[in-house]
């Protein structure tokens, strides 16, 4: 019988070329999964009109790949040590591009939005299994460059993921973007069947709790169902209520598991720490604000202005790579300044680009769209270092793992309420608009001329008279469901700089400088 292989035994075959090996194995798996994360927010337009689906529907393309993201991370740990790195990234990566194809061939949207969760369920694995391998096989003074290397595909592969969407769809459709992370897949499939070990059996794998990882998976997915049909069912409805109490009743079952074994999928016990209390909340928050404005953008792009898929992924671009050029100056700083003053910082300059946003209409350059964007991503750098050396320094060392788990989970699971909840507000701020302009044109002698000329320029091409009436009607009312629903997308931004302005109090709760039992590279591993 031979020898599992393990990285040690990698390392010496293959000698110093074995760890830029394991890097670009694991890098590439996690590129193909980020991609696919990103790919599809310039394709919402097209998927609605494919499927006729509304808002209430459509924001679970991203949702639910956010929401399998965070439950995935939960097991990541266990599954690994079940199985081996090998199996497990064989099994991610043949996953991921089942569910590409699959997506690529939905006949419906219940088809699509599934494979989206698996997408993102395989993303929440990849992440933490490239920051291990990465640690693991680069020496002591390199681990800062494999975490620049991580950071610098965790950035720039969801700001390339909606330009590289948006140029697929004009020269294609919607459904080939879903192609465009198989390669990557598939060669990253390859190199792990070769160069990632295997389980060693003399390991012990830890016992996986999916008692709490049930618990966990229905209340969020309950919630956020709650959150999406609310709506449309209404928010007093039996069935609101119903979800409503599943979420409640399971989520306080979680916290009291959690709190009762001895190795918790989630180290609740840390949230008794006011200041880490006060970091894993901005990274809700933060989370929210930046995957809630990454759906909404290029949607406003395309369905108020008129731009082109490609055209709106280009002005995500820029504050993406801003993002990337951004991080390592705020990390520098982040070792040299109290964290509370770069927190602070970068909440009031994405204030200012939310607000901006607010702003915004049918006629706003596109150069001032995406200079307003890229506020916000070098306020999410500014943001993101300080925030997790505060987390991590209000922890004792015991606990540094499971915070750094905790603070991640926050921040994806903040972002698929984000874009759930401002789906939600979209909904509601355009009906709520729609009635109010309604309502004012009833009264309005402008709006009896406005439907008396276009009646006779109806009939003056020749329309008949039954129809000219009705054609009028029609035009009149697409007018205030246009001006309602961008009314709609201002409202959103508000909402957003709202929730950034709250989110000051407790970033105010927040210290500063990392004390003395936190390393370089516990600092960069929990960034990432």
């Amino acid at each position: 019988m031979s020898t599992p292989e393990t990285l040690e035994s990698l390392a010496r075959r293959y000698g110093a070329a074995y760890r830029w090996v394991a890097a670009v194995t694991v890098l590439l798996g996690m590129l193909s999964a980020v991609l696919t994360t990103t790919v599809v927010n310039v394709a919402i337009p097209d998927i609605m009109g494919t499927f006729g689906m509304g808002q209430d529907h459509a924001h679970w393309l991203s949702t639910g790949a956010l929401a399998g993201t965070s439950v995935a991370m939960l097991m990541q740990s266990w599954l690994t040590g079940r199985v081996g790195l090998r199996a497990a990234l064989i099994g991610a990566m043949s996953m991921l591009a089942v569910s590409l194809v699959v997506a690529a061939h939905a006949p419906n949207e219940t088809v699509l939005i599934l494979a989206r969760i698996v997408q993102g369920s395989v993303m929440g694995m990849m992440q933490p299994m490239a920051i291990y391998v990465l640690i693991s096989v680069f020496p002591a003074g390199k681990k800062g460059q494999a975490m620049g290397m991580f950071g610098l595909v965790a950035i720039v592969g969801p700001a390339l993921g909606p330009v590289v969407g948006g140029v697929v769809i004009e020269h294609f459709n919607w459904r080939a973007i879903f192609y465009v992370s198989l390669p990557f897949a598939g060669v990253a499939l390859l190199m792990g069947s070769i160069f990632m070990p295997q389980r060693d059996p003399a390991a012990i794998s830890s016992r996986f709790d999916s008692l709490a990882f049930g618990l966990v998976a229905i209340a969020i997915g309950a919630l956020l169902s709650a959150l999406s049909m609310g709506q449309r069912l209404g928010w007093t409805s039996t069935d609101i209520l119903i979800l409503a109490g599943i979420a409640v009743v399971c989520g306080i079952a979680f916290v009291l598991r959690e709190l009762s074994v001895p190795s918790p999928l989630v180290e609740v016990r840390a949230l008794a720490v006011p200041e880490f209390a006060a970091t894993a909340l901005l990274s809700f928050v933060f989370g929210a604000a930046l995957f809630g404005s990454t759906y909404l953008i290029p949607l406003f792009a395309q369905t108020i202005q008129g731009l082109t898929p490609a055209q709106a992924g280009m002005m995500l671009l820029p504050g993406g790579l801003l993002l990337g050029v951004a991080m390592p100056i705020a990390g520098y700083l982040s070792d040299r300044m109290a964290a509370r003053t770069l927190i602070v910082t970068g909440i009031l300059m994405f204030m200012v680009s939310a607000f901006g946003l607010a702003t915004v209409g049918v006629d706003t350059s596109f150069a001032l769209m995406m200079g307003t964007v890229a506020v916000g991503r070098v306020a999410l750098a500014l943001v993101n270092p300080p925030l997790n050396v505060a987390a991590i320094s209000a922890l004792p060392a015991a606990m540094l793992g499971q915070g750094a788990g905790l603070i991640n989970f926050a921040r994806q699971l903040g972002g698929a309420f984000g874009v759930s909840g401002l789906a939600m507000a979209l909904d509601l701020r355009m009906a709520f608009h729609s009635d109010a302009l309604t309502t004012a044109a009833a009264t309005s002698s402008g709006a009896a001329e406005l439907l008396r000329g276009i009646g006779a320029l109806l009939a003056g091409a020749g329309q008949p008279a039954n129809l000219q009436s009705a054609g009028a009607l029609r035009f009149f009312g697409d007018v205030i469901a246009a001006q309602a629903y961008a009314e709609a997308f201002r409202d959103a931004f508000y909402l957003i700089g709202i929730v950034l302005i709250v989110a000051l109090v407790p970033a105010m709760v927040l210290r500063g400088r990392k004390p003395s039992h936190i390393d370089a590279a516990q600092v960069r591993t929990v960034e990432a």
